[in-house]
């Protein structure tokens, strides 16, 4: 298997590239519009064809470069299944397998930081987070009706509950970290080590954090799978 994590320096997104490294069939998970070029040429170079872009979310600090890349590349855009979006080729419902040569990728439920998220476990080894579980961290809780007690359920009951040797790689990350495991996570992770549900949620609810800079933009043409629309819509 060919994986590769990719940084987008400006929203602090972690793009990921999979491929059979055999058929040369490619993967994408959360690509970045701002990152199409640098990404459309990896995958040239190295001789791969992309298949599909998935996303975990409605991401509200970047515009995903979904539309761009099918437009580029003829591959399907996938969301999950009650995301508020009705742009994609397919839409991944909880525990749907997707499957391209030596890739196997199951899709996991975890809302919380919105109410549409998925986590994807690739190989059963690595386990793509996207904002739900982060290094040492977990995503916000306060838009996109986001709930801090489903996100604590789902990270402590379903993630937590996969092998400690898992290899989290997460949707974002702002200390430098690029990876870390499940059992890490159980162990060290602040947000969820010395909390129970309600100290999860009254801590959640205090964070007061501002919104996305690109909140505006980002929602609105995310919602058309990366479809540009003006600020002002």
């Amino acid at each position: 298997m060919l994986f590769r994590q990719l940084f987008d320096k400006e929203s602090s997104t972690y793009t990921y590239l999979i491929a059979d490294e055999n058929t040369k069939a490619a993967i994408v998970v959360d690509p970045v519009l701002e990152q199409v070029e640098r990404d459309s040429q990896l995958i040239q170079e190295l001789g791969l064809t992309l298949h599909y872009c998935l996303e975990t979310h409605i991401h509200a600090d970047h515009i995903t470069g979904t539309g761009k890349l099918r437009q580029l590349t003829g591959c399907l855009g996938a969301i999950p299944e009650n995301a508020a979006a009705n742009c994609a080729d397919q839409k991944i419902k909880d525990g749907e397998i997707l499957e391209l040569g030596s890739i196997v990728i199951e899709a996991i439920a975890t809302p919380g930081h919105t109410d549409s998220h998925l986590a994807y476990l690739v190989n059963q080894e690595k386990l793509l987070t996207g904002d739900s579980l982060l290094i040492r961290g977990c995503g916000r809780t306060d838009f996109q009706s986001g709930d801090a007690g489903t996100l604590f359920d789902v990270v402590t009951e379903r993630l937590f509950a996969l092998p400690d040797e898992t290899l989290v790689y997460p949707g974002h990350d702002y200390n430098g970290f690029t990876v870390s495991t499940i059992g890490e996570e159980k162990q060290y992770n602040p947000r969820f080590q010395g909390h129970n549900r309600d100290s999860f949620i009254e801590f959640m609810s205090n964070l007061n954090l501002p919104n996305p800079q690109k909140i505006m933009a980002a929602v609105p043409a995310n919602q058309r799978c990366g479809n540009a629309v003006s600020v002002n819509n």
